[in-house]
C-alpha cells in the first residue's frame, strides 16, 4: 500500500524496532491463510514473518482509519493484559472508542443492555481472544482489522496485520506504529520530525504491576541509604561543634559591654515605697537617715530579729 512512494517506504529506523521487539516471531504453527506472510521457518520450528508484507498492511490498515470521519466510531478491544495499554494508549492520541478487558456479549447485537455500541470499524488485538467481538461484527456488518499471528485464524476478518501477538514488545510497537501513521495520515504531525521524540514506543508497552512495585521499593531503598550515607559523612567531617565556645553576638546598641558591671546588683534595690519627703532628685542624698533610732512608741525593729535567744530561751523550760 506504499505505492512505491519514498515517503510511505519503509525505514531502517522501524525495521530496527522491529526486530528488537521481536515483530517478525511467530509462532510453531501457521495457518493456511497465514502462510503468505510467513517468509521462512526456523530449524526449531518458529516460523518467521515478512516485515515487508507487515508494514503494507499497516499502511492499508491506518488509510482505512482516517477515512472514518468521526474518530470515535473506530472501536478498539483488547481482551489481553498486555495490550490493553497500547489499546489506551491509541485512543488517546487517535481518539477511537477503548475496550479494555473483557468485552460484554451482545455489545453489537442487543440494544437493551447499556454497553450497546455501533461502531463504524473495529480493531482486534488478538483474534483468538477476542473471538466474541469478531463474530457479532459479522451479524451487523462491521468492517475488522486485526493484528494476527501466524496461527491464528483470518475468518471474519477483513484487514489482516501479521505480527508477534504474544509478546508485550511487540504488539505495543505494532499500536505505536499504527497511531504514528494514522496521525501522519491525518495531518497531526509531520513525517520531518520523528515521532519518538514526542512519545516513546514505551508508553505502550505493558508493565507488570509487581514489577513496577518492586522498582519503586528499590529506588525508595536505593534513596534511603544514599540520604543515610550522605548524613554520616557530613557529621563524622562537619557540622556544629558542641564542645567549643559559643560566639557572642554583637549587639547594635550604644552600652559598652567592656566596662565594669555595677556593684550593686538589681535585686539589692530595696522595694520599699520612698520615704516621706523625698524629692523626685534620684541623685540627691536621701533626707531620711535609716540608721537612727525609731521614734515615738514606735517597737524596735531589733528586738524581734534576736530568734536565736528567744527560742534558746523557751526550750529550757520543757
Amino acid at each position: 500500500m506504499s505505492g512505491g512512494l519514498d515517503v510511505l517506504a519503509l525505514q531502517d529506523a522501524d525495521v530496527s524496532k522491529m526486530l528488537s521487539a521481536g515483530v517478525h516471531l511467530g509462532a510453531s504453527n501457521a495457518d493456511f491463510q497465514m502462510l503468505q506472510y510467513v517468509y521462512k521457518r526456523k530449524s526449531d520450528g518458529t516460523h518467521i514473518i515478512n516485515l515487508k508484507k507487515t508494514w503494507e498492511k499497516l499502511l492499508l490498515a491506518a488509510r482505512i482509519i482516517v477515512a472514518v470521519e468521526n474518530p470515535a466510531d473506530v472501536c478498539v478491544i483488547s481482551g489481553k493484559t498486555h495490550a490493553q495499554r497500547a489499546i489506551l494508549k491509541f485512543s488517546t492520541h487517535t481518539g477511537a472508542n477503548p475496550v479494555a478487558g473483557r468485552y460484554t456479549p451482545g455489545g453489537f447485537t442487543n440494544q437493551i443492555q447499556k454497553a450497546f455500541r455501533e461502531p463504524r470499524l473495529l480493531i482486534i488485538s488478538d483474534p483468538r481472544v477476542d473471538h466474541q467481538a469478531i463474530n457479532e461484527s459479522s451479524y451487523v456488518n462491521i468492517p475488522t482489522i486485526a493484528f494476527c499471528n501466524t496461527d491464528s485464524s483470518l475468518r471474519h476478518i477483513d484487514v489482516a496485520i501479521p505480527c508477534n501477538t504474544k509478546s508485550h514488545h511487540a504488539i505495543g510497537v505494532m499500536w505505536w506504529m499504527l497511531s504514528r501513521e494514522v496521525l501522519r495520515l491525518r495531518g497531526t504531525i509531520s513525517r520531518d520530525i520523528p515521532w519518538e521524540r514526542t512519545v516513546m514506543p514505551d508508553l505502550y508497552f505493558y508493565r507488570d504491576p509487581d514489577e513496577v512495585e518492586r522498582e519503586e521499593q528499590e529506588a525508595a531503598a536505593a534513596l534511603k541509604a544514599a540520604s543515610s550515607a550522605a548524613g554520616a559523612a557530613t557529621t563524622g567531617t562537619g557540622g556544629d561543634d558542641w564542645g567549643g565556645a559559643q560566639a557572642v553576638p554583637t549587639l547594635a546598641t550604644g552600652d559598652d559591654w567592656g566596662e565594669a558591671p555595677s556593684t550593686t546588683p538589681a535585686a539589692a534595690v530595696p522595694a520599699a515605697a520612698p520615704a516621706p519627703g523625698a524629692t523626685d532628685d534620684w541623685g540627691q542624698p536621701s533626707s531620711t537617715d535609716w540608721a537612727a533610732e525609731p521614734s515615738g512608741g514606735d517597737q524596735p525593729a531589733a528586738s524581734t530579729s534576736d530568734w536565736a535567744a528567744s527560742t534558746t530561751g523557751s526550750t529550757t523550760n520543757w
